[in-house]
């Protein structure tokens, strides 16, 4: 029987996701050897929580979808979520990344269950040939198992567009709690926020940011929808993003005066969101259709001494041509959103010891 300790923190874990917070999606920590480096991926989720983060987005395409095939799924969720009891007083929000078919998604949506995970982000784009009947049987099946985050993914990083008439039959089922959009399109993103609004789900669902490219203005701006004769004004409450696994302290921080700002939105912060894109431009490689996107963000953690390389789980996937320039140029002319001193400060505390807690095998 769960704790009442336990209740009242899955219910804390549900309460920020619905006000909206700030989740990275969680990189992945390798040896040279590409095997999973337990100490800094632990060092990592420190790091995370210390910088004020409200979840962690464990097991998605920052984490490397390859950490299936090389068995290390259930142990990299397991490590988020011993640190995110351990490190942290705060509820955090666990949120695991679901791939694949029914039958695997249904299996990951178990396994993240049982290891105290709050959400399932759910990931359609190994399935692009299905029909959206077939998709939105899918989609239900899963949420019967876990409280379901729909995921809009732009086409460039493996995703494909999905209807807006789809949107709205998904935000209609009863355990989706929120929506990632990530079409990097102003279009399609629109098409999703009006589906969850002509769902009437608004109270419901609660929309996160994906867009890496539109952060700051995704989180300021107004959407009024027009519904039944009346306008419906919804905002997107929180993000979930692969940019916001590296610098965290600082957008932790820019998250928290954007919400407090969003009635009167000051100048400075509207400029911020071009600086913002094109820190991202950089580190998430818009140049090459973003193919340097996880060793960019690997790049920023070697600099700051979190990983030892860039290594992922690929040995092809690495920084693209002129990547290596790009960083360096928005690091030199926007030396304000870096956390270095921060995690120059903490790193040999988040690099401690490992706990005794049981250790698996990766291979």
């Amino acid at each position: 029987m769960e704790s009442l300790a336990g209740i009242d923190s899955k219910n804390a874990a549900y309460d920020l996701l619905h006000a909206g917070t700030v989740i990275p999606a969680h990189l992945l920590a390798l040896t040279a050897t590409r095997t999973l480096d337990e100490q800094r991926q632990r060092a990592l989720s420190r790091y995370y929580l210390d910088a004020g983060v409200g979840g962690l987005a464990v097991g998605v395409h920052t984490t490397q979808f390859a950490i299936r095939e090389r068995g290390m799924f259930e142990r990299v969720l397991a490590i988020a979520a011993e640190e995110s009891r351990t490190w942290t007083s705060r509820p955090i929000a666990l949120v695991a990344g679901l791939i694949g078919d029914t039958a695997q998604a249904r299996s990951e949506a178990q396994t993240a269950t049982q290891l105290g995970y709050h959400a399932g982000l759910l990931n359609l784009a190994a399935l692009k040939s299905w029909g959206e009947d077939r998709l939105l049987k899918h989609c239900r099946a899963i949420a019967d198992e876990i409280p379901l985050i729909g995921f809009a993914l732009l086409p460039e990083v493996g995703g494909f567009h999905l209807s807006f008439d789809f949107w709205r039959q998904f935000a209609e089922i009863d355990n989706v709690i929120a929506i990632k959009m990530a079409p990097f399109n102003r279009y399609r993103t629109l098409d999703i926020v009006r589906a969850v609004v002509a769902a009437k789900a608004e109270d419901r669902v609660t929309l996160y940011t994906g867009n890496d490219d539109h952060i700051i203005l995704d989180l300021l701006q107004p959407f009024a929808i027009p519904r039944d004769g009346t306008t419906v004004t919804v905002r997107i409450r929180g993000g979930l993003l692969g940019h916001w696994s590296v610098w965290t302290h600082s957008a932790v921080q820019q998250f928290a005066e954007v919400t407090k700002e969003r009635t009167s939105t000051p100048h400075h912060l509207l400029a911020l969101d071009s600086v913002v894109t094109d820190c991202n431009s950089a580190i998430y490689d818009a140049a090459n259709n973003f193919a340097g996107c996880i060793p960019g963000c690997h790049e920023i953690l070697r600099k700051q001494g979190l990983f030892e390389g860039v290594w992922c789980l690929d040995e092809n996937e690495t920084l693209s041509p002129g990547q290596l320039e790009e960083i360096n140029r928005v690091y030199a002319e926007h030396p304000q959103m870096n956390d270095d001193a921060f995690v120059r400060d903490n790193l040999p505390r988040w690099l401690g010891a490992l706990p005794t807690s049981p250790q698996t095998t990766t291979q």
